[in-house]
């Protein structure tokens, strides 16, 4: 199992939006992550400095074509379109990052 965890930044104006399409996020997207290996899967806000955190952990053995496949799937990629532009990647990612990845520094077991 690997624990991966994200930051990215979102738009003042749409946290109410991005909150109530999380509060239901549609069935088809969670299909597609769980067959993709991902499991505990939570994104927390912290404001006034309007960033989000996703942590979720990895339990499949060749992450790249699992990452691919979310990619490929249309209705995740439909999801994608709606809450994309909510969301304000930070400058500092790495090229082909959206959500920049973050690196564990510590884990109690």
């Amino acid at each position: 199992m690997r624990r991966m965890g994200h930051v990215i930044g979102i738009k003042p104006a749409e946290i109410a939006e991005y909150r109530r399409l999380h509060a239901d996020v549609w069935p088809e997207v969670l299909a597609r992550l769980a067959a993709s290996n991902i499991t505990n899967y939570s994104i927390f806000l912290r404001q006034p400095e309007n960033l989000m955190f996703s942590y979720w952990e990895y339990v499949g053995t060749d992450f790249a074509a699992d990452n691919a496949a979310i990619a490929a799937d249309p209705v995740t990629r439909r999801w994608w379109t709606i809450c994309g532009p909510m969301q304000a990647p930070l400058e500092s990612r790495a090229e082909g990052e959206w959500w920049a990845q973050m690196e564990e520094v510590f884990h109690m077991p």
